[in-house]
C-alpha cells in the first residue's frame, strides 16, 4: 500500500469543566513523510498533511493512567498507513505530565466525556470532518483506557455500592480493542449489560496491575460472550503494549519499558498491529479476517 502517514494536532474544548487539551490524529495521506521528534519519540510521519481518501473508518485511542497518547504510536501508525484514521486524545489531569486527577472519580467520569468530545470535534472539523464515517467508531483502550473504552461504550461503572460513576453511552461506538484492561469498576448491577459491540480482549500472562481476573469480568458480564475475541499474550507484562522505547528510556527503574524476563517486545509489536487491524478490518469493514496466529507469535 502506497499509503504514508499524515498527523496533525488538535485542541479539544471542555466547556463542563473549563478546560482544552490536545487530540493527535493519524491518517493515511500520499504526501511522504519524514522523521519528526516528538519529545524523546522519533516518528515517520508528514505533519499537516492532506487526508488521502474517505470517508475514512475512526479510531480513538485512550492511553493507561499517567501515560502519553505516543507510547500507542506504533499500532496508531500502523493502522494509519492501512486506511483508518486514529484520534490519540491527552487525558487531562491523568497523563505524564499531569496527575492532578489521577485516581479520583473525576477522572473516571472525565475520561470517557473527553473521548466523546474528540470524536465530535474532529466530525466538526471542515477539513478533516468529511474524510471521517460518522456512525463507525471503533475505541482501543489500554489499561484505565480500557475502562474508558467500556464506558463509552455503554459499560456503567460503581465506585461502589450505590456509588453510580456519571457516564454517558456513545451508540457510535462498534467495536473495542482492551488491551491489559482496568474493569474493577464493572463487578457490580450487571454493570456490562448493555454493551454489545465486538470487541478484542487481550490480556498479559503476567500482569501484576490488571490481572487476568479483570478480563474474565469482561467475558463473564458482556451479554454475549460470543462477541469476545479473548487472547493470553504469552509472558507479556501489564507494558508490553506500549510501543518499543527508544534505547536511551529503557532502564530497569522505568516500569514502562520493562517486560517479563524473555519477552521480545519488538517482536510482538510487529504483530499486534496486524492483530489489531485484522480485527477491525472483519468489524468496520466486513473483511474476512486473517487466519488468526497464536496471541504473542511472531511473523
Amino acid at each position: 500500500m502506497n499509503r504514508f502517514v499524515g498527523c496533525r494536532r488538535l485542541i479539544v474544548r471542555d466547556e463542563t469543566k473549563d478546560l482544552s487539551f490536545p487530540v493527535m490524529l493519524m491518517y493515511p495521506t500520499h504526501v511522504p513523510a519524514g522523521t519528526v521528534a516528538m519529545g524523546p519519540y522519533s516518528l515517520e510521519v508528514a505533519p499537516d498533511a492532506p487526508v488521502d481518501g474517505g470517508p475514512l473508518p475512526l479510531v480513538v485511542l485512550s492511553h493507561g493512567g499517567t501515560g502519553t497518547p505516543l507510547a500507542y504510536r506504533t499500532l496508531a501508525s500502523h493502522l494509519a498507513q492501512h486506511g483508518y484514521a486514529v484520534a490519540m486524545p491527552e487525558h487531562p489531569g491523568d497523563n505524564r505530565n499531569d496527575q492532578s486527577l489521577t485516581g479520583t472519580i473525576e477522572n473516571l467520569v472525565n475520561r470517557p466525556r473527553h473521548l466523546r468530545l474528540a470524536v465530535d470535534a474532529l466530525l466538526s472539523d471542515a477539513e478533516l470532518g468529511p474524510h471521517l464515517q460518522r456512525d463507525d467508531l471503533a475505541v482501543i483502550g489500554h489499561s484505565i483506557g480500557g475502562y474508558t473504552a467500556l464506558a463509552l461504550a455503554g459499560g456503567q461503572p460503581w465506585a461502589g455500592p450505590g456509588q453510580k460513576i456519571e457516564v454517558t453511552k456513545d451508540p457510535r461506538v462498534k467495536a473495542l480493542v482492551l488491551m491489559a484492561p482496568a474493569t474493577g469498576w464493572f463487578g457490580l448491577n450487571e454493570a456490562l449489560q448493555d454493551v454489545s459491540v465486538p470487541i478484542l480482549l487481550l490480556v498479559a500472562e503476567h500482569d501484576r496491575i490488571t490481572p487476568r481476573w479483570q478480563g474474565q469480568l469482561v467475558l463473564d458480564l458482556v451479554p454475549d460472550r460470543a462477541q469476545v475475541t479473548f487472547e493470553i499474550v504469552e509472558n507479556a507484562g501489564h507494558f508490553s503494549f506500549l510501543s518499543p522505547f527508544p534505547p536511551q528510556m529503557r532502564s530497569p527503574g522505568f516500569l514502562p519499558a520493562s517486560d517479563p524476563t524473555g519477552f521480545d517486545r519488538e517482536a510482538f509489536h510487529r504483530t499486534l498491529p496486524e492483530d489489531v487491524r485484522d480485527f477491525l478490518d472483519k468489524v468496520l469493514r466486513g473483511s474476512p479476517s486473517s487466519p488468526p496466529r497464536p496471541a504473542g507469535a511472531v511473523p
